[in-house]
């Protein structure tokens, strides 16, 4: 398989132009449309997809251990993390709204980091993993990630709902923000994933090209 890299090829990261990159011994390539430094690959991609990677992963801890509501009523507060008020949805017979924010809050972010950990992994330690699937996988995880701020809206829209002065109150807990930065710091984690390295090991493989394939 022939790669735009193997013919000295690149996309440049900003106006999207295809432009020839010059050989690697001549100065620093620039796009001739908005004139952006030209990478083959996003510079540094691993490692800033990790480090965004784990630390939504320290995150995810405090979004699941502290209130994320905490409803007052009649002057009696009760304070409900993500898991307690998914059982107190389902003990009051709201199961299909129990189901909704148990995948918004719980299934998709875990599933988007066990995603994005399995492609660095693939990609990093060369494994022998269909790569059709993978960038399948990727699409997957961008995707999801327009809804992973689902469960933020319904803490939204129950805060105007329900607030009726000094009868009733709803705040958003502290986990609340944990979790909003779990659901940014995943979409960052997604966008600075470069998904043509899932294609590098299948192009050096097939063409004999040199094997590394760290950033530009």
């Amino acid at each position: 398989m022939t790669s735009a890299r193997h013919n000295n090829l690149c996309l440049c990261n900003t106006c999207h132009k295809l432009c020839k990159k010059p050989p690697a011994a001549q100065t620093k390539a620039l796009c001739p449309r908005c004139y952006s430094p030209l990478f083959s690959r996003k510079p540094e991609t691993l490692i800033r997809t990790w480090a965004l990677t784990i630390a939504a992963a320290i995150l995810f801890i405090p979004a699941n251990l502290l209130p994320i509501t905490t409803i007052t009523y009649l002057g009696h507060s009760q304070p409900d993390t993500i898991m307690s008020g998914i059982i107190a949805l389902t003990k009051a017979g709201m199961i299909p709204i129990a189901i909704v924010v148990f995948i918004a809050s719980i299934a998709v972010p875990v599933l988007k980091l066990l995603g994005i950990v399995t492609l660095l992994l693939s990609v990093q330690y060369r494994w022998s993993m269909n790569p059709t699937q993978r960038t399948l996988m990727f699409r997957m995880i961008e995707w999801i990630g327009r809804w992973s701020m689902l469960d933020l809206f319904v803490i939204a829209i129950l805060m105007a709902l329900i607030n009726l002065g000094n009868l009733s109150e709803f705040e958003a807990g502290s986990a609340a923000n944990a979790f909003g930065l779990v659901v940014v710091l995943t979409m960052f984690a997604a966008t600075s994933f470069d998904p043509r390295l899932i294609w590098d090991q299948d192009v050096t493989t097939d063409d004999k090209e040199p094997k590394d394939i760290k950033d530009d």
